[in-house]
């Protein structure tokens, strides 16, 4: 098991992702192999390590998954890696519940036997920050913080007060520091900040980000306190891939690349050949594909260049309506959708596929875990099976006549259905770990499988 660490802050805005991409981006320019993950189901961190390590970063989450399986995804996503850094979510302690550490970062680092670098706003405090961490070591005992990062010193010599009275008190290093304005702002973040990065135009920042945690902190020790973690192992998320009996079509591009790899990689286990193609790009549907997977991502970014693609939203009505099972969700479902009207109140004609028309928001019109169950049978779930996941938009859909809902859904604090199902189209806003219910790979193979034989029989 390779060395790794968390890191974790006080709260958000801590400076946790500000770190974490900073520490990453040192440690490379060392020569090392560094992988990254984020807690929680977050697409927009996860773009910013693998920006800057060059390996694509996995998301970890305790809700979602079982203890073991989440353990599987970090066991082999850090294969072949240096060190692992682990961006925390939140607050160190913040989860699912006030009353205790269920889907928190805390948790995940128990469960990875990872240290924690705790991360604090020393702003307008001195020997108070000792008592924060000290608040942080003593709430829960078995969380091992084996260091601490402090962010927004006003000086060099007040990271140094902080530091004595941390290291005094608390018995852990402070194994760095960060001033104000010693590097930009981190960009807001929203979803259509990810084509930025993926095209380079944050480097910069990721360079300069890089080279100030060089010089400020202590990256020897930070690595020593890495390979302080025990070894452990466990079985391996990836087993090994059945005979490949169908192909699924998956939409990737700019416009559509929210997955999780977990969910691909099972409908490879399950005996699926995945054929990607770019809606965006003009390309249609492949050649003998037995289903279609539309995943997330940011369709209203693009939406004058896929409403210009006919020939794509042709291949894709046409195999759609001759049967082919699909499953889309959240940039996917929208691009399912009848129409879609941006932020400007400009109108793009979509696959009309759904009888729904989305409309974006300035403003997050949904965000958190849910959890759902099939109302019927999908594409991907049996009627009454259960499953979890999260929503993250800024769009509404308003759903017109011959709506019918494809699941219950729990969130925290309430419930309702989401979603559409009808025939061979299974699609909706929430984002669904495949991992979270491992039947779904299997299920949606099976139905690609059912309609390649109902192909065979008809040629």
């Amino acid at each position: 098991m390779n060395p790794r660490i968390v890191i974790a802050g006080t709260g958000s805005g801590a400076g946790k992702t500000t770190i974490s991409i900073g520490l990453m981006a040192a440690l490379k320019k060392q020569g090392l192999r560094v992988q990254g993950f984020k807690c929680g189901p977050d697409y927009i961190d996860p773009s910013y390590h693998t920006a800057v390590t060059k390996r694509p970063s996995r998301n970890l989450d305790s809700w979602m998954l079982e203890e073991e399986l989440m353990k599987s995804v970090f066991q082999q996503g850090s294969q072949e890696a240096d060190i692992s850094i682990i961006e925390g979510v939140m607050g160190m302690y913040d989860g699912k519940s006030p009353e205790s550490d269920i889907g928190s970062t805390a948790e995940i680092s128990k469960m990875l036997k990872a240290p924690i670098i705790l991360v604090i706003n020393i702003g307008a405090m001195a020997r108070s920050a000792a008592a924060i961490v000290k608040g942080f070591q003593l709430l829960s005992p078995e969380v091992n913080i084996g260091g601490v990062i402090v962010n927004q010193a006003g000086s060099e010599g007040h990271a140094k007060l902080c530091q004595k009275a941390i290291e005094k008190e608390c018995g852990i290093p402070v194994v760095g520091y960060l001033k104000k304005g010693d590097v930009p702002a981190i960009p807001e973040r929203h979803l259509g900040l990810i084509p930025a990065i993926e095209r380079g135009e944050l480097d910069d920042f990721f360079e300069q980000l890089g080279e100030t945690m060089k010089a400020q902190v202590d990256l020897k020790i930070i690595q020593e306190i890495a390979g302080q973690a025990p070894e452990w192992t466990v079985k391996p998320i990836k087993q090994e891939q059945a005979d490949k009996k169908v192909n699924i079509a998956v939409a990737y591009d700019e416009a559509f690349n929210f997955y999780y790899p977990e969910n691909l990689e099972l409908l490879e286990e399950n005996g699926a050949e995945l054929l990607y193609f770019s809606p965006l790009a003009g390309e249609l549907v492949p050649e003998n594909s037995h289903a279609l997977y539309i995943g997330g991502g940011f369709p209203e970014e693009f939406a004058k260049q896929l409403a210009e693609q006919e020939d794509v939203k042709h291949s894709i009505r046409k195999a759609i309506k001759s049967g082919l099972p699909v499953y889309a969700e959240c940039g996917g479902y929208m691009y399912l959708t009848e129409e879609l009207i941006t932020t400007d109140g400009t109108s793009y004609q979509m696959l009309g596929l759904i009888p729904a028309v989305v409309t974006m928001k300035n403003k997050l019109a949904a965000l958190g875990y849910r959890e759902i169950t099939a109302l019927e049978n999908t594409t991907i779930l049996k009627a009454g099976d259960t499953a979890k996941g999260h929503e993250f938009h800024y769009s509404v859909s308003e759903e017109k006549d011959d709506w019918n809902d494809a699941y219950q859904v729990k969130a925290l604090r309430k419930s309702g259905q989401e979603g559409f199902v009808k025939n061979n189209i299974t699609a909706g806003y929430t984002h669904i770990h495949f991992g979270s219910n491992t039947s779904i790979a299997n299920r949606f193979v099976e139905q690609a499988a059912e309609w390649k034989g109902v192909r065979e029989k008809v040629k």
